[in-house]
C-alpha cells in the first residue's frame, strides 16, 4: 500500500494565552481521497489546516506532505498544496487572468496558458479573464481564488467551508470540479457545514470537536455502525404527553403532538417495532400512517459531539 500523501503526528497546539486549539491530532490521508472534516465553530478544523499549510506553527508533533516534512522541508511540501481559504484574498486591481498567472509563477512553474484557460473555464470565468477583479461578484471572487489555488496544478487541495454563502451555481460548479480533480489523482480535504454535502462528496469523514479529532471514518460506514432509522406514526388523535406504559421506549413527540418517532437500530436482529406496535394497538393509540427514514450524516455528527462534551 502506498504511503498517504499527509501524515499528521500527534499535532498540538497552545497559544501564549493558554489556549489549546488541538490536542494530540493523529489523521492519515490517502491519495485521491476526499476527505471531510467536520466540526462546529472553534473545533480546531481550521487551525489543523493553517498548520499544514504553513500558515501557524504547531507547538508540537509532525506533519509531512508526501514524505516531506512541514519545517526541514517547507518549500517542497507547500508546493504540493494548494488553498481556499474562508476569507477572499485578492489583488482586487488586476485582473483574474494576471493574478492566476501570478500565483502559478510564486510556486516556480513555468508560464502555461493552456492550463490556465481549461481552469478558468472550468470555472466559469474565461468570460471574465480580462475583467479586474474589483468588478466581479462575490461569487465569482470565490471562483478566482479557487483558480489561484489551483493555478500550480497542486496535488493536495484544501477547501476551507467553501461553499459558504455562495450561490447555488457555484456549489454546483464546486462540487463538479471536485469530482473531476479527484478523477485526476488530486487529493481533497474539505471542512463544510453543509453535512448533506460531506455525506455525498466525501469518502471518509473526520468529527472534531475541542481541539480533539473524535473519530475517523469511511462515510459509508459510519453510516452503517451509528445511523439508526426512525420510524414516525402520525397519529389519529394529537398526543400531549408520551403515556407512562411507553416510558422506557426511545420515543419522541413531535409536529406538536401529532407524530411518534421511534429510534432503532437497523442492524439488530430485533428492532422492537412488531412490540411497539402491539403495545400501541393494547393502549388504543390509533395511527393513520407510518414511515421510516435513516439517520443523516449530521444526526450522527450531533450526537458524537453531545456524547464527547
Amino acid at each position: 500500500m502506498p504511503p498517504p500523501i499527509l501524515w499528521v503526528s500527534a499535532v498540538t497546539k497552545t497559544y501564549k494565552t493558554g489556549f489549546t486549539a488541538l490536542q494530540a491530532i493523529d489523521l492519515a490521508i490517502e491519495r485521491g481521497e476526499i476527505f471531510a472534516l467536520l466540526g462546529p465553530n472553534g473545533a480546531g478544523k481550521t487551525t489543523l489546516i493553517s498548520i499544514i499549510c504553513g500558515i501557524v506553527t504547531m507547538t508540537s508533533g509532525q506533519v509531512r506532505v508526501d514524505g516531506h516534512d512541514i519545517g526541514g522541508a517547507y518549500r517542497a511540501a507547500r508546493s504540493m498544496i494548494g488553498l481556499v481559504p474562508q476569507e477572499i484574498a485578492l489583488d482586487f486591481f488586476t485582473t483574474v487572468w494576471n493574478t492566476v498567472s501570478f500565483s502559478r509563477g510564486l510556486f516556480g512553474k513555468r508560464p502555461n496558458p493552456a492550463y490556465i484557460e481549461s481552469l478558468l473555464r472550468d470555472l466559469s470565468l474565461w468570460d471574465k479573464r480580462d475583467s479586474r477583479v474589483i468588478e466581479l461578484s462575490g461569487g465569482m471572487k470565490r471562483r478566482v481564488m479557487i483558480a489561484k489555488a489551483l493555478s500550480h496544478e497542486p496535488e493536495l487541495l484544501f477547501l476551507d467551508e467553501p461553499t459558504a454563502g455562495v450561490d447555488v451555481g457555484l456549489r454546483r460548479d464546486m462540487w463538479a470540479l471536485v469530482r473531476r480533480l479527484r478523477d485526476k489523482g488530486v487529493t481533497v480535504i474539505l471542512t463544510t457545514h453543509y453535512i448533506d454535502e460531506a455525506e455525498e462528496m466525501a469518502d471518509r469523514v473526520g468529527v472534531i470537536d475541542g481541539g480533539r479529532l473524535l473519530l475517523v471514518e469511511k462515510t459509508a460506514k459510519l453510516m452503517r455502525k451509528l445511523g439508526k432509522r426512525r420510524l414516525t406514526l402520525v397519529l389519529q388523535h394529537r398526543m400531549a404527553t408520551i403515556p407512562p406504559e411507553l416510558a422506557g421506549w426511545p420515543i419522541e413527540l413531535e409536529a406538536d403532538g401529532q407524530q411518534l418517532v421511534y429510534s432503532f437500530d437497523a442492524n439488530a436482529e430485533d428492532t422492537g417495532i412488531p412490540a411497539l406496535l402491539r403495545l400501541l394497538g393494547e393502549k388504543g393509540i390509533d395511527f393513520k400512517d407510518l414511515d421510516t427514514s435513516r439517520s443523516s450524516l449530521e444526526d450522527i455528527f450531533v450526537s458524537l459531539v453531545e456524547r464527547a462534551a
